[in-house]
């Protein structure tokens, strides 16, 4: 996540900070900052551009598999009828 939505969600939390404590607001905006980047390191994120580039690499594949499908049924032939009885 970039700086600048950090940032809004620091000021975010914030304004959700009684007018009486707001004197130390720029401790309070400094440690939100802090504990906001610190908790999203934890998490395993990835950018939308490598989220997109894999999903292109996972409609290729798809693709790539349904085709080589195709071709192996082509080259079976048709199924064989089950024996009557069973």
């Amino acid at each position: 996540m970039d700086s600048l939505r950090i940032d809004d969600l620091a000021r975010r939390l914030l304004e959700q900070v009684p007018p009486a404590l707001r004197a130390v607001q720029s401790d309070l905006e400094n440690g939100f900052r802090a504990v906001l980047r610190e908790r999203l390191a934890r998490l395993d994120l990835v950018t939308r551009d490598e989220f997109e580039a894999q999903t292109r690499v996972l409609e290729r594949t798809r693709a790539r598999l349904e085709a080589l499908e195709a071709r192996l049924a082509a080259l079976e032939g048709p199924p064989e009828p089950a024996p009557p009885g069973t």
